[in-house]
């Protein structure tokens, strides 16, 4: 295999023309389409979060209602993303990716009609079931487009917009709550019916340009896509020849559960701040108008964070380590956060952007492991199970810090509650140990 792979020493004079030239082409094509669909993924999510000071109100949620229903989103995603994953690699990511984001358009603007805790429950499962298949496609679809030495960075790149949503999000969505009053709306309910409206538009932009494997790739030379399939082939050789798993073999395997277990835990902490980040940040005493940008500035931090860890990580080749630190580095924030208290607000904040700092890096890591162990229909099925089950602990987070708020009417408690959940992945990750796959691929 050529030098690209060669471990830590290579260069960019190292990699030869043909792969500098494809894998640019590739990445300019295929990336800020994804981005834009993800973008679009995580406003329509988190912006229940945003609503939530206003929206509360308005319909009588206690926190505890509120999180449990934001968190239910995950409960219909859990139950539709396995198939959601099994069609995607049958029917292709176009069509499919396409269909997903414009019935997740239609069931977010809906929410804005909501009018009592139980049609709220029943628009976030909804839409869990609308959006799922999502994320755990395009980690599939990174698989078919991009070797394993790039396949982190990329992954990184991708995980960014969710980032990118969080930074500009908050300020939109403070924007958009001054139309409160328009036509007899309030402003939660304009927030979730404007920003209902880019994944419609993406539904029709992923149709016309995302294409389905490197062989139907005419904005490749055939030269590259040559390249490209021989290249990904041989990876999927080398990673077959340690051991191929069926999709059962992908279910049944312990390394499977604990990563399961892994990607749980880091979205107990993930969405418990998502979803409840503007909420805290209004208890530090920032006024509600500053809020969204005040929530805004942890996932700034993390933008430049998570992109500098994706490329240090396959740089190095080590995944476990960067993963481990990332989880520890979410939980000890999270920790102090609550050692610091609301008497010091700018330090409790500058250990909140430690915390989504550590926590937005997990993600983009974590998804090289079993993405290095699984082929074929065992890496759909085994991806979108460890995504399916784990993000239950989005519901789980939000929940939690919802019940333990309302029973204590403090943030401190239901901190230390998210801040044990990475401690746990940083556990579980570990115990999984180095998989030699990347390694002979590295060294070959």
């Amino acid at each position: 295999m050529d030098a690209a792979v060669k471990g830590t020493g290579t260069t960019l004079e190292s990699i030869e023309p043909i792969e500098r030239e494809t894998i640019k082409r590739v990445a300019w094509r295929l990336i800020p389409l994804l981005m834009l669909g993800y973008f679009c993924a995580y406003l329509d999510r988190s912006n229940v979060g945003m609503a939530a000071p206003t929206m509360s109100p308005d319909l009588g949620f206690s926190n505890a209602v509120f999180g449990f229903g934001a968190g239910l989103f995950f409960f219909g995603y859990f139950l539709a993303e396995i198939p959601s994953n099994l069609i995607l690699n049958k029917a292709g990511a176009r069509r499919w990716i396409a269909r997903i984001l414009i019935t997740w358009g239609i069931v977010s603007g809906l929410t804005a009609f909501v009018w009592d805790e139980w049609s709220f429950y029943g628009v976030r499962f909804v839409l869990g079931l609308a959006e799922a298949g999502f994320y755990p496609g395009v980690v599939l679809y990174l698989t078919w487009w991009f070797p394993s030495y790039y396949r982190t960075r990329m992954m990184a790149l991708f995980q960014s917009a969710s980032v990118v949503s969080l930074i500009i999000g908050p300020p939109i969505g403070t924007v958009i709550l001054w139309t409160h009053g328009i036509a007899g709306l309030h402003g939660w309910q304009w927030l979730f019916i404007i920003e209902a409206v880019p994944p419609c538009i993406m539904c029709f932009v992923i149709w016309a340009m995302l294409t389905d494997r490197p062989k139907d790739a005419a904005w490749l030379s055939l030269e590259q896509r040559t390249w490209l399939q021989n290249r990904l082939d041989s990876e999927m050789a080398q990673r077959e020849a340690v051991r191929k798993y069926s999709l059962g073999d992908a279910f049944m395997n312990p390394k499977m559960w604990l990563l399961t277990v892994a990607y749980f835990g880091q979205n107990v902490a993930g969405y418990g701040l998502v979803f409840f980040l503007p909420l805290i940040v209004k208890g530090l005493g920032v006024p509600t108008d500053w809020l969204g940008v005040v929530a805004a500035l942890p996932y700034l931090c993390a933008f430049f964070t998570m992109i500098a860890m994706g490329y240090h990580s396959d740089k190095t080749g080590e995944r476990t380590w960067h993963v481990a630190f990332s989880c520890l580095l979410c939980g000890c924030g999270l920790g102090a956060c609550v050692l610091i208290g609301v008497d010091h607000p700018a330090v409790t904040m500058v250990a909140l952007c430690l915390a989504v700092m550590g926590q937005q890096c997990i993600s983009p890591l974590f998804w090289s492991i079993p993405s290095a162990m699984l082929t074929g229909a065992a890496a759909a099925g085994g991806l979108a199970m460890i995504n399916a089950i784990g993000n239950l602990g989005g519901w789980l987070g939000p929940s939690v810090f919802g019940l333990v708020k309302d029973a204590t009417h403090s943030d401190n408690l239901g901190l230390l509650c998210l801040a044990v959940a990475p401690i746990i992945s940083a556990i579980a990750i570990v115990a999984v140990g180095h998989d030699r796959r990347l390694e002979r691929m590295m060294n070959n």
